[in-house]
């Protein structure tokens, strides 16, 4: 069942075994999608600067108030009183400074606050309306599924409609029942005694950490560790594989400096490195009072570009681009492996989802997916053919990912990808392997992840649905699969 989607169409070929393997289908796909970033930074911190800046509210920031600023984070971070900040106890400063930003669009970008939890009407009928028909196991008892769709970075519009997605498929197919939960402290050992599988519903950042709270959260972590352990499930999709990562520092490995990105620390923690990058003119990976207030001065003449003595809000935020260091050229395709600018803060979780992110691709990018293991019955809906989808497409680092963790399923043809769609990602994998789902064992539990799914139009797509239900019913353990790692570890 060969199938192509578009923002406008999705065509779908169906395939009677001895008939017509080029008959098509046409389907109206769903909508108009949103911009996303390049790279994992999502909007700025150009907002909460102006904020925390604009001391008399105003409306207007100076260059006085500006320098006050920097004077007040370097004062609130400075516990030891050592006259400086280095890149760490800024971050904290500033993230805690940092006032939350108005909440973007509907459907755009990430929002402070309680998470949407109601999909839009017309979503849900198209996603109805392209349920699966069966289940392709019968479930050996009665199966319960958690579906934890907390959000603790970025924040997907299509979380309550991947919620009512796999809450459908359960109900039509009969192969679960769900529950849907957007509060981590639901993941405990006792309450998810009670379930079959969990499902990470885009989950973002550590979204089962309470910050004030650090017993809990290691509580949370163990229990999850030990649900799926134990013989249970667990399934994730998308943003499921954005969480527990952060960008390396100095001596961590993946790089040798901040790289500019991320998406898991929060505004300040990008904002951190770009202020050392910019102001630390003696190299001692600290930020002084005095280049505190040099790199105010430098970044209000930028600003400031009528000499008026201060800045809009609105020209403050359209300016603040030209204030951050540049990012650094993208490397020639080939000339460097893919180097990880992001270390895991979560090992164990990061090596049983099988990877965090590294760089994605615009959507509506154009990915060709083709088909790792034809004969898996997790696969089965795809008849062993690559297909066309439209979608923000992952990637993962050298360091992250690796078939000798996993089973592949899917992955990018990347042969196929034009030299400028390739061009747009920095520090390419050399092996040029893009694994785009996944099946792999955790002791006696199991592992499924699919990588796209940003996309309400992804919900649509009867063949990715059916691939989702398959995926959850191998790590329920109802679906019998070759789990066995794609390459076997050397020894």
């Amino acid at each position: 069942m060969p199938f192509k989607d578009s923002k406008a169409t999705l065509l779908i070929g169906v395939c009677a075994a001895a008939l017509c393997v080029g008959a098509m289908v046409s389907l109206e796909a769903q909508q108009a999608t949103a911009p996303g970033g390049r790279g994992g930074g999502r909007g700025g911190a150009a907002a909460g600067v102006f904020t925390a800046a604009d001391a008399n509210k105003d409306g207007f920031v100076t260059r006085d108030e500006l320098k006050a600023a920097f004077a007040k984070w370097l004062s609130d971070g400075d516990s030891a009183r050592t006259g400086s900040l280095t890149q760490d106890q800024l971050a904290a400063t500033v993230n805690a400074a940092l006032p939350q930003p108005a909440p973007p669009p509907a459907g755009v970008g990430w929002a402070p606050g309680p998470q949407n939890q109601t999909p839009k009407p017309d979503d849900v009928e198209k996603m109805m309306a392209a349920l699966p028909d069966k289940a392709p196991a019968k479930p050996k008892q009665p199966r319960k599924v958690l579906v934890l769709a907390k959000a603790n970075g970025f924040v997907h519009s299509c979380i309550p409609l991947a919620a009512k997605t796999i809450e459908a498929i359960g109900v039509k197919t009969g192969a679960w029942t769900t529950t849907v939960t957007y509060d981590p402290a639901a993941i405990t050992a006792q309450n998810l005694k009670q379930y079959d599988l969990l499902f990470l519903d885009n989950t973002t950042g550590a979204f089962l950490d309470d910050a004030n709270d650090p017993s809990a959260s290691a509580a949370r972590k163990k229990a999850l560790l030990e649900f799926v352990r134990s013989g249970k499930g667990l399934a994730g999709i998308h943003a499921a594989a954005d969480s527990y990562h952060e960008q390396a520092r100095a001596g961590q490995s993946g790089a040798a400096t901040p790289a500019a990105g991320g998406r898991g620390g929060g505004a300040g923690t990008l904002l951190a490195s770009q202020m050392l990058a910019a102001g630390d003119k003696n190299g001692d990976q600290k930020l002084s009072r005095e280049e505190l207030s040099a790199l105010a001065d430098v970044w209000f003449d930028k600003l400031d570009t009528e000499k008026a003595g201060k800045v809009s809000q609105q020209d403050f935020a359209a300016r603040f681009a030209s204030v951050l260091p540049p990012a650094p050229p993208a490397a020639p395709r080939g000339a460097q492996q893919g180097r990880d600018t992001q270390v895991g803060t979560w090992p164990e979780f990061n090596k049983m989802i099988g990877g965090f992110f590294k760089f994605h691709w615009v959507d509506p990018q154009l990915i060709t997916t083709k088909i790792d293991d034809p004969k898996s019955p997790v696969t089965a809906m795809f008849h062993g053919q690559e297909f066309e989808i439209h979608d923000e497409t992952y990637t993962f680092g050298m360091d992250t990912y690796s078939r000798t963790n996993l089973h592949i399923l899917t992955s990018i043809d990347y042969d196929k990808m034009s030299d400028a769609d390739k061009a747009k990602e920095d520090y390419p994998r050399a092996d040029h392997d893009y694994g785009l789902s996944w099946i792999r064992r955790e002791g006696k539990g199991r592992i499924f992840y699919e990588a796209h799914g940003h996309s309400e139009r992804v919900y649509a797509i009867k063949p990715m649905l059916e691939h989702v239900l398959a995926g959850v019913q191998y790590a329920l353990g109802d679906l019998k699969a070759d789990d066995s790692p794609s390459v076997k570890p050397k020894k």
